[in-house]
């Protein structure tokens, strides 16, 4: 039986007052009995008021990015102990929106992810093709590249530490989702490379979720699928009825299986 992981990816939304009010609602939405795990990923300025609004919930607060250095000159950028230090638990690395907008490559998101894990931060990496690498039939070598790049170096114990996230870059706020049957493929896939590379206990034990137009009337079909553990919400979760319903309609499907 899977405990769904869905976190909430707000991008560059909401101020601090109005994070603060979607934060409580949710809050009071999700306090009844829902057996999921939850993680909101505000923009950086309203993380310490929403860990502040979180406390006593078991809601966990995220990050969007972070750079690889604990401090530095590096103008502009959030180190690890300062997530740390306002209560972030997770930290989304190596978005599409990150690797296309800002050049991110794979090897420095490993650099990322390794810091990540060295200040026991759980970061959520995110993997996935273009369009134009679907339709030319290359998703499952994208994948296998970004995979062997972003994840090098890491031991078995640590990659047990960690979150995958498949987003299909062609799916992300486009309306567009990848089928339940298309996630569970490349989803399937991931975990058999994970077999391949580390062991068989990492490709049970390591969370595999799925980004890409996550909405209430298809989470329920995703999670049915074997390979699909969660669900990484982006402009669905900017409103708390609508992630709310991800939530509980996730958790039903868990609910479902083990009853039936």
């Amino acid at each position: 039986m899977k405990r769904p992981l869905i976190a909430g990816n707000w991008k560059m939304f909401k101020t601090v007052d109005e994070a603060v009010s979607l934060v409580q609602t949710i809050k009071a939405g999700v306090s009844r009995g829902a057996d999921s795990q939850i993680v909101i990923c505000p923009p950086f300025t309203a993380l310490y008021a929403v860990s502040k609004a979180l406390e006593g919930s078991r809601i966990d607060l995220g990050a969007q990015n972070m750079h690889p250095e604990n401090e530095g000159a590096y103008t502009g950028e959030i180190s690890p102990p300062m997530l740390k230090d306002v209560g972030c638990r997770y930290v989304i690395l190596g978005h599409s929106e990150r690797r296309q907008y800002f050049k991110e490559t794979s090897v420095f998101i490993n650099e990322k992810v390794k810091t990540a894990l060295k200040y026991s931060l759980v970061p959520i990496v995110c993997i996935g093709e273009t369009l134009q690498e679907r339709e030319a039939k290359q998703q499952f070598e994208i994948v296998k590249a970004q995979m062997e790049q972003t994840f090098k170096d890491l031991s078995k114990e640590e990659m047990l530490k960690l979150v995958i996230a498949y987003e299909p870059i062609w799916a992300i706020g486009t309306g567009r989702t990848a089928s339940p049957e298309q996630a569970e493929q490349m989803q399937s896939y991931i975990r058999r490379l994970l077999k391949e590379t580390y062991s068989s206990e990492s490709a049970v034990k390591i969370q595999i979720i799925y980004g890409g137009s996550v909405k209430p009337d298809n989470i329920a079909a995703l999670m049915k699928k074997p390979n699909v553990d969660g669900a990484l919400v982006g402009g669905a979760s900017l409103k708390a009825e609508t992630f709310v319903q991800i939530v509980q309609n996730a958790t039903s499907e868990i609910h479902i299986e083990a009853g039936s």
